[in-house]
Parts: structure tokens; C-alpha cells; sequence
């Protein structure tokens, strides 16, 4: 499935971290991959309400907790930039997708990093 929302489509996710040499492209390319399937899973369901929506952001921060070990093999980490950067994305799909009022604290609210 293509992303038909414009704004979200045109991202370009973890761009922080992809400029940071400390982040290994291919492991923030499966992160960039964990979001890009959030905005497809939003686009299919359509989440009616916040609820819905944290439960679809949910699933795919516990995906972002799966890759810390993939960081950590790699001689990287989850840590404060990558944080920020995580956060700040899921803020953005969340507003893209008409759920401004969205608290990114609860969007992100089941990570471990």
C-alpha cells in the first residue's frame, strides 16, 4: 500500500538521525520502515479518535523497542537525539493525519527507550 497523504509521504523520517553517523542507516532504515507502515495502518483503519489512534501507535513503538537491540549491535543506541527525533515524527503523523491535539507522551507511551 502507497501513502496517499501527502504530507506524510513527503517526509523524510528520522532525517536527524540519518545525518548523524552514530545512527547506522540500516537500522534507522527499519525504524523509517516502522513509521511508514504506522501512517499505512492509519490510512487502512482510519482511526476515528484518539484511542484508536494511540492504540495504532502503540503497536508501532513497540516495534521501535524491538530495534533497540539492532541499535546496540550496531554500536548505537535509543538515546536523547534519537528519542526527540522518534517522538517528533510521531507528533507529525499524528498531526498529518488530523490528530493535532494528540499528546506525544501517550503516542509513544509504551516505549522502554
Amino acid at each position: 500500500m502507497s501513502i496517499t497523504n501527502q504530507q506524510a509521504a513527503g517526509r523524510a523520517f528520522l532525517r536527524a538521525l540519518y545525518a548523524d553517523p552514530y545512527f547506522p542507516d540500516h537500522v534507522v532504515d527499519k525504524g523509517r520502515a516502522v513509521l511508514l507502515r504506522l501512517c499505512e495502518r492509519i490510512e487502512a483503519e482510519r482511526p476515528r479518535d484518539l484511542t484508536a489512534l494511540y492504540a495504532l501507535t502503540r503497536t508501532a513503538t513497540e516495534e521501535f523497542n524491538l530495534l533497540e537491540a539492532d541499535f546496540e549491535a550496531a554500536g548505537s543506541e535509543i538515546e536523547t537525539v534519537a528519542r526527540e527525533e522518534i517522538a517528533e515524527d510521531f507528533r507529525f503523523v499524528a498531526s498529518a493525519y488530523g490528530f493535532a491535539d494528540a499528546d506525544v507522551e501517550e503516542l509513544i507511551a509504551a516505549r522502554d527507550w
